[in-house]
Protein backbone atom coordinates (compact mmCIF):
# COMPACT_ATOMS: atom_id res chain seq x y z
CA UNK A 1 0.00 0.00 0.00
CA UNK A 2 1.18 3.23 -0.66
CA UNK A 3 2.36 5.33 2.37
CA UNK A 4 0.90 8.45 1.44
CA UNK A 5 -2.47 6.36 0.81
CA UNK A 6 -2.04 4.72 3.90
CA UNK A 7 -1.59 7.88 5.77
CA UNK A 8 -4.64 9.57 4.17
CA UNK A 9 -6.42 6.56 5.26
CA UNK A 10 -5.41 6.94 8.59
CA UNK A 11 -6.50 10.49 9.09
CA UNK A 12 -10.05 9.75 7.82
CA UNK A 13 -10.61 7.01 10.29
CA UNK A 14 -9.08 9.35 13.33
CA UNK A 15 -11.72 12.05 11.84
CA UNK A 16 -14.82 9.35 11.69
CA UNK A 17 -14.11 8.20 14.93
CA UNK A 18 -13.72 11.58 16.83
CA UNK A 19 -17.17 12.38 14.07
CA UNK A 20 -18.86 9.82 16.00
CA UNK A 21 -17.36 10.54 19.14
CA UNK A 22 -19.03 14.02 18.93
CA UNK A 23 -22.25 13.18 17.99
CA UNK A 24 -22.75 9.59 19.44
CA UNK A 25 -22.40 11.66 22.80
CA UNK A 26 -25.92 12.73 25.08
CA UNK A 27 -25.64 15.93 24.58
CA UNK A 28 -24.40 16.70 20.80
CA UNK A 29 -22.71 20.58 21.08
CA UNK A 30 -23.26 21.68 17.37
CA UNK A 31 -20.43 23.79 17.19
CA UNK A 32 -18.19 20.49 17.55
CA UNK A 33 -20.11 17.96 15.62
CA UNK A 34 -19.94 20.63 12.40
CA UNK A 35 -16.13 21.22 13.39
CA UNK A 36 -15.70 17.33 13.40
CA UNK A 37 -18.00 17.05 10.78
CA UNK A 38 -15.62 19.28 8.52
CA UNK A 39 -12.91 18.01 9.48
CA UNK A 40 -14.31 14.43 7.88
CA UNK A 41 -14.48 15.57 4.71
CA UNK A 42 -11.52 17.61 4.63
CA UNK A 43 -10.21 13.90 5.36
CA UNK A 44 -12.20 12.11 2.82
CA UNK A 45 -10.96 14.61 0.05
CA UNK A 46 -7.68 14.14 1.15
CA UNK A 47 -7.88 10.46 0.41
CA UNK A 48 -9.21 10.61 -2.86
CA UNK A 49 -7.14 13.29 -4.01
CA UNK A 50 -4.25 10.80 -2.92
CA UNK A 51 -6.16 6.98 -4.48
CA UNK A 52 -6.63 9.47 -8.26
CA UNK A 53 -2.59 10.36 -7.54
CA UNK A 54 -1.72 6.91 -7.57
CA UNK A 55 -4.02 5.15 -9.71
CA UNK A 56 -5.96 7.69 -11.73
CA UNK A 57 -9.65 6.28 -10.74
CA UNK A 58 -11.86 8.99 -9.09
CA UNK A 59 -13.35 9.49 -6.03
CA UNK A 60 -14.63 6.39 -3.94
CA UNK A 61 -16.89 8.95 -2.35
CA UNK A 62 -18.78 9.44 -4.90
CA UNK A 63 -21.43 12.52 -4.43
CA UNK A 64 -20.81 12.39 -0.95
CA UNK A 65 -17.97 14.83 -2.03
CA UNK A 66 -19.90 16.67 -4.66
CA UNK A 67 -23.05 16.33 -3.35
CA UNK A 68 -25.88 17.90 -5.73
CA UNK A 69 -28.37 17.31 -8.43
CA UNK A 70 -27.47 14.75 -11.70
CA UNK A 71 -26.38 16.44 -14.93
CA UNK A 72 -29.44 15.44 -16.60
CA UNK A 73 -31.24 17.39 -14.17
CA UNK A 74 -29.35 20.95 -14.04
CA UNK A 75 -29.75 20.39 -17.95
CA UNK A 76 -33.37 20.17 -17.45
CA UNK A 77 -33.86 23.01 -14.84
CA UNK A 78 -31.46 25.34 -16.72
CA UNK A 79 -33.59 25.14 -19.85
CA UNK A 80 -36.35 26.17 -17.90
CA UNK A 81 -34.97 29.28 -16.07
CA UNK A 82 -33.43 30.44 -19.77
CA UNK A 83 -37.33 29.63 -21.16
CA UNK A 84 -38.95 31.69 -18.43
CA UNK A 85 -36.10 34.52 -18.79
CA UNK A 86 -37.06 34.92 -22.25
CA UNK A 87 -41.45 35.62 -21.58
CA UNK A 88 -41.68 39.09 -20.94
CA UNK A 89 -42.59 40.09 -17.48
CA UNK A 90 -45.63 41.67 -16.63
CA UNK A 91 -45.82 44.95 -14.70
Amino acid sequence: MSKKIDSARKDLNKALKKHAGVVGSTAVSMKKAQRAAAAVHLAAIKYAAQVEAKTGLSSPFGDVLQPGLDTSTLDSLSAERDELAKKPRKK
